[in-house]
């Protein structure tokens, strides 16, 4: 028996070695892989550039503390700035450490231009940007808070709907109060759901006009996962403060904020800190990943074949309209909005040797890594019309 608490409902498998895009189970099996961690590893299963990566840092220094400079973490940080809109990074260990990090941020620099009152944030509710007691009464979901009591005060609600207006009374929900508009540029636990890049400069135009903040969380739909290094680049919408996580790391435990020189400035020593945030090791294998991502053509090859991985998606569609509903999603973060159940279709597909992942909606979360081969997307199209085809 299990010595693990029970706050998973783990499937009954286990692995012994990952390679690429594909994962072989203890009892000798080949799954491909379409979950990655759930978009935490951007370059695959024991990516030879990673490996290299931590072996030579595992060599010199793994952790020293943030008392002294390190030097593998001012290189990451010079790098994200130089790509991205951020002035200054803060690095911490996870996403829903990225998200509280970058809450307090908000806060933070309301407190240190004289106005501490305000400090409510507006997130759009059912959102997801993690798991601790914050970030759960941000999301505004029931299913998260229930059990967690009492409330934690400082957020407020807006809804996001498919059709227009997309945020209904977004303009009264801000009060002399409201610090920041956060939310997640797409929303993945919640049904891979993107914001529209019309809505996304209809944010920063109210945030500018009411003089707030704008908090892209990019935890899970950043690093290149969209083809694109943020999802919200496509908008030309420059936010303030964005969170991010997964994909930095490659599979290794990462985090961070970006912030604006602005943000950044109430950024004081002792506002903030991390013991494990931003060590060697992790800094290293950030660098790596940067190594890939950052090459002239990684990221114009995910627009390519995530485009025609859609293409191929929607022809599913077309054939087996009782069973899908929907394609949704951007690059290669993908959702098949479902008729049917969503768990025995997910189970289907493991058991024609195929890993997805659900998300609300009764959507089935498809995510490989971003170097994936076109042989394997082909691989994933087969599998996923014979399991159609097995239904009809």
């Amino acid at each position: 028996m299990s010595a693990l608490a029970k706050n998973y409902n783990r499937r009954k498998i286990a692995f012994k070695k990952g390679r690429g895009s594909f994962l072989y189970s203890k009892n000798g099996k080949k799954y491909l892989d379409f979950v990655q961690g759930i978009a935490v590893n951007s370059l695959g299963h024991s990516n030879p550039n990673l490996i290299k990566a931590i072996n030579n840092q595992a060599k010199k220094v793994w952790h020293v503390s943030n008392a002294f400079i390190i030097p593998e973490g001012e290189r990451l940080a010079k790098r994200l700035t130089q790509k991205t809109f951020a002035d200054y990074v803060l690095f911490q260990n996870s996403g829903t450490e990225a998200t509280e990090a970058a809450i307090k941020a908000a806060r933070r620099y309301f407190y240190s231009i004289g106005k501490p009152n305000k400090n409510r944030i507006l997130c759009v509710k059912n959102a997801f940007h993690g798991r601790t007691i914050a970030a759960i009464f941000a999301s505004g979901s029931k299913k998260m808070t229930e059990g967690f009591g009492p409330k934690v005060p400082g957020f407020d609600h807006i809804e996001f709907r498919k059709f227009k207006p997309r945020f209904p009374n977004i303009r009264n929900k801000i009060k002399k109060n409201t610090a920041a508009i956060m939310v997640e540029t797409i929303m993945g636990e919640g049904g891979i759901k993107p914001i529209p890049d019309t809505c996304l400069k209809y944010l920063r135009k109210i945030c500018n006009e009411k003089k707030i903040l704008l908090i892209l969380d990019e935890v899970q739909c950043g690093i290149g996962r969209t083809g694109d290094f943020f999802a919200f680049e496509g908008s030309k919408v420059k936010p303030d403060i964005v969170p991010i996580a997964k994909g930095i790391g490659g599979g290794f435990p990462l985090g961070a904020v970006l912030m604006t020189k602005k943000v950044a400035k109430s950024m004081i020593p002792g506002s903030h800190g991390s013991t494990f945030g931003g060590n060697p090791l992790a800094m290293s294998i950030g660098n790596a990943v940067l190594d890939q991502i950052f090459k002239k053509t990684f990221l114009k090859n995910v627009k390519k074949i995530s485009k025609y991985f859609y293409q191929e998606l929607i022809q599913i569609k077309i054939d087996y309209p009782k069973i899908i509903e929907e394609v949704r999603g951007v690059g290669l973060l993908i959702g098949l909005k479902l008729f049917i159940d969503q768990k025995k279709f997910i189970q289907k597909l493991e058991d024609n040797k195929l890993l997805t992942i659900k998300a609300a909606e009764n959507v089935v979360r498809i995510l490989p890594p971003l170097n994936v081969k076109k042989s394997e997307i082909d691989l994933a199209i087969k599998i996923i019309k014979k399991v159609c085809k097995e239904y009809k």
